[in-house]
């Protein structure tokens, strides 16, 4: 089961092949925004940042004529977060960390470690100096001075007893053999968000955490389904909501302790979390899959693409749903009647060094 989800987490959120020991930097690509872009954040309340494979990073201020920015790396990059609308962070394959002071528009590397052959899957930043990056077979780092330097981290408290118990019976056998089974003897770690002053990580094996230490410390929740989990957030209402394999969703409401199915109607992998302006809930996923709630995450309406193309990340902005995909950005538009209006650019909306990937349908 874990090389059957690792195949599929790794489709989704990295693309494809590591790049190569010598980073060169990403090249300007007209249809840049028709590329595999794996996540998008809205960093300003008109401006957004998209990042994908070949180290695309592109950004808009309306969601509909896109830039690429200068990037030092070709390595897919995964994941992308900043903590106001001038200084951000990029993850992705070769345990690369890119770091921007101006909004998105450039970038340099502060870590680049493809040794290691193993990609990140989310950053996050409490202020502009405390920072943690999470990825593949529990890569955990951590940062209080803004990303210059990186330091390892090792959560063993995540572990299952059985390994706990492995792991200290071959440190005593053999210290190498010891090291190296450490490296991958975790699970993923997919997804981290932050609410409060409490975090909460999601993650392969049905792994769910939350941390009142910001990632110190972990404290495994109670176990609820054994596939992966690719996104938690609270939503509007303060309830916990969490995205994983086979269309499976989970609510737990605010003040509750007991986690309960959400009903999706699809057994799509699920992505990624998006919440709207008037408190209505959207999960992304594969096979065209678009999941609308309006009751805090308790009942889902399926909305299917016809293109059947995987949806991997969005934000809402402008009153529309603008979406990562495999296929480039995509831009929804949720009518009266629930039904959806997709956008996307054509080759003719397209030229040197800026992409167009349009608006709404008509």
């Amino acid at each position: 089961m874990k090389q059957i989800c690792t195949a599929i987490f790794i489709f989704l959120f990295s693309g494809y092949a590591y790049s190569t020991i010598e980073h060169k930097p990403a090249i300007i690509a007209p249809l840049a925004s028709k590329s595999l872009l794996l996540d998008i954040a809205r960093i300003s309340a008109t401006k957004l940042v998209a990042v994908g494979e070949y180290g695309h990073i592109l950004t808009s201020s309306d969601g509909e004529n896109w830039q690429q920015a200068k990037v030092p790396v070709q390595a897919t990059l995964t994941r992308v977060y900043f903590i106001n609308h001038q200084l951000g962070w990029a993850v992705g394959h070769d345990a690369t960390i890119l770091h921007s002071k101006d909004g998105g528009d450039s970038w340099d590397i502060q870590q680049y470690k493809p040794e290691l052959e193993r990609p990140l899957f989310d950053v996050l930043f409490k202020n502009e100096n405390d920072g943690v990056a999470i990825g593949a077979y529990g890569q955990f780092f951590r940062t209080a001075n803004g990303g210059k330097t990186w330091q390892v981290e090792f959560h063993s408290e995540l572990l299952i007893q059985d390994d706990i118990d492995f792991l200290n019976e071959l440190k005593a056998e053999d210290e190498e053999a010891y090291l190296d089974e450490r490296a991958s003897i975790l699970p993923h770690f997919n997804s981290i968000t932050r609410s409060g002053e409490v975090l909460y990580l999601a993650g392969e094996i049905g792994l769910l955490a939350q941390s009142n230490d910001f990632g110190l410390t972990w404290q495994k929740l109670d176990e609820i389904y054994t596939g992966s989990f690719f996104d938690v957030a609270r939503t509007q209402q303060g309830s916990l909501l969490v995205v994983g394999l086979r269309g499976n969703v989970f609510h737990r409401s605010a003040n509750d302790t007991q986690w309960q199915a959400s009903k999706t109607h699809t057994t799509a992998l699920l992505s990624a979390i998006v919440k709207g302006n008037d408190e209505r809930l959207f999960v992304l996923g594969n096979n065209g899959a678009l999941l609308e709630s309006k009751d805090d995450g308790h009942s889902f309406i399926l909305h299917t693409q016809d293109d059947g193309k995987a949806l991997i990340s969005g934000v809402w902005f402008n009153n529309k749903l603008i979406a990562t995909s495999e296929i480039g950005i995509k831009t929804l538009t949720f009518t009266q009647t629930d039904k959806v209006q997709i956008g996307q650019q054509t080759p003719e909306q397209t030229n040197s060094g800026q992409t167009n990937p349009a608006g709404t349908t008509k």
